[in-house]
């Protein structure tokens, strides 16, 4: 796990990779560039004019990628959005009938069924809605692009092995707008380390093959640092006297340590007292409380939206058995322009809050609590007008 602690200095990297990809200019151009670097790689030159001779850029591809409003929601609102009955129910049926499968993740990668499930089911509805983005198109366009460029470049070339392996048609593979593939939304490197053939046809169907999909997610999850046979999520109850400036994922306490100031489990019971754990307040002290363990982390390597990390693993621990998370009553948070407002007072205060998007992500979640703190506020990470009028 260490890998995944220095996640937010990784981030902080990105900008720096993105200026030294290629990217930009004409489209056409940019192409042949590809092009000759696939062929300087070890590839023929016929095999990469076959691959290359469809692609086209997607207008619609980058607009996708602008307008992730989604992510503005609460973790309440976002959540019941995504975690209907009906999932719930597919969820239940799915694990019974492909219960061979989920053993088999378990016994060999240490993901239980419930994390393989709800991946499943959020990213693409159990298999019935995996993207009609021409995938080859939308890898291009996004290495084209100079936003995230050293993200998408390499998946370029990484579907070209794929292609090569008779695994990935460039003028018919479809997905979803960013260029994962199959039921739970692969990229085409990720194909590569972790596809399993666990149906035995002797092809990595992520489409077709929900065997061959699952046990490729836990492979996935294995490599990424998931511990077998420990939590990653568990809903609590916090005393109100609790320590907030000590809540969020830039701290960290053992159990016994947070047991000790008084933060108990909803259901069941705690984990092991020496494990190290955060205490998570998405929508501040007075709404849902999770202690989140190393395998929450994890999650963030599949997304980094700290709003569908949280709904994925809550969701996980509900097909595992856990009861529905209790709302309590969250102070007011900020409007989408409230909240554009804040970043922009935030960064003339000194603060990294990264792009100002209106988006509360885990950098200005950081320098809100930082915020919180030096007014006298009771410093739990969650904006609200009363903040935003102070600052």
């Amino acid at each position: 796990m260490q890998r995944l602690t220095s996640f937010f200095a990784a981030c902080l990297m990105a900008s720096a990779a993105s200026a030294q990809t290629p990217c930009g200019g004409s489209f056409s151009s940019y192409v042949g560039q590809l092009k000759s670097e696939a062929v300087a790689k070890g590839h023929a030159p016929a095999t990469v004019d076959r691959f290359f001779a469809t692609v086209r850029q997607d207008p619609k591809v980058i607009n996708a990628d602008r307008s992730q409003g989604v992510f503005r929601k609460t973790f309440i609102d976002f959540s019941r959005s995504l975690i209907s009955a009906n999932r719930m129910n597919n969820g239940v049926a799915n694990a019974k009938k492909y219960r061979s499968v989920f053993q088999a993740a378990q016994s060999r990668y240490g993901v239980p069924p419930g994390v393989l499930l709800a991946f499943w089911a959020l990213e693409t509805d159990y298999g019935a809605v995996q993207g009609n983005f021409n995938t080859l198109n939308a890898l291009v366009t996004l290495s084209h692009d100079c936003r995230r460029p050293h993200l998408f470049r390499p998946q370029v070339f990484a579907a070209i092995e794929l292609y090569e392996r008779g695994e990935f048609d460039p003028a018919r593979t479809k997905g979803a707008w960013a260029g994962e593939i199959g039921m739970v939304q692969m990229l085409p490197e990720d194909i590569l380390r972790n596809g399993v053939d666990a149906d035995g046809d002797g092809k990595v169907s992520l489409k077709t093959s929900p065997p061959d999909a699952l046990m490729s997610g836990a492979k996935m999850l294995s490599n990424l640092g998931w511990r077998p046979n420990e939590p990653w999520l568990q809903e609590i109850a916090v005393p109100s006297n609790l320590d907030w400036s000590k809540t969020g994922l830039d701290h960290q306490l053992s159990v016994n340590e947070w047991a000790a100031m008084g933060v108990r489990p909803r259901a069941g019971q705690l984990a092991s007292g020496n494990m190290q754990a955060s205490v998570l307040l998405p929508m501040g002290r007075n709404g849902p409380a999770f202690l989140a363990y190393p395998n929450y982390r994890v999650y963030f390597e599949w997304n980094k939206s700290f709003v569908y990390v949280t709904t994925a693993a809550y969701f996980a621990t509900r097909l595992e058995g856990a009861p529905v998370y209790t709302a309590g009553n969250p102070d007011k948070g900020l409007g989408g322009n409230q909240m554009v407002a804040l970043q922009k007072k935030l960064a003339a205060r000194g603060h990294d809050v990264g792009k100002v998007d209106g988006i509360l992500g885990a950098k200005t979640r950081r320098a809100v609590q930082k915020e919180q703190a030096r007014l006298g506020m009771p410093a739990d990470a969650w904006p609200t007008p009363a903040l935003l009028n102070k600052l």
